[in-house]
């Protein structure tokens, strides 16, 4: 347990050193991530949100993809397209941004 400990401690000093003055959401975040569940950040604009999972994100080695979400964003706008690639006669995937593992909106 004290290595969970310790692991958690560097997680959210490293984040503090972005996100300053906002432990206790750092902490929330963290206990719902090791708990394997969601999280929902929701607060007016301008506040953080994105910031707190990015540098979450690069503390623990997860990849980070942001969504903005549009009037006209269609579904494969998030999930992602096959492409017809002409040179290999074959169609590839490319992954949209929910292909991650933190992924703010």
């Amino acid at each position: 347990m004290s290595e969970i400990q310790e692991l958690v401690e560097r997680v959210i000093g490293n984040v503090e050193q972005v996100i300053v003055g906002k432990r206790e959401p750092v902490e929330q975040t963290l206990i719902a991530l090791l708990c394997r569940g969601h999280v929902l950040l929701e607060d007016v604009p301008g506040v953080g949100k994105t910031t707190l999972a990015k540098s979450i994100a690069r503390s623990i080695g997860c990849t980070f993809k942001r969504i903005q979400f549009t009037p006209d964003l269609l579904p494969s706008d998030v999930t992602g397209v096959s492409i017809f690639n002409q040179q290999t006669r074959a169609f590839e995937f490319r992954p949209g941004p929910v292909i991650a593992q933190i992924v703010p909106r």
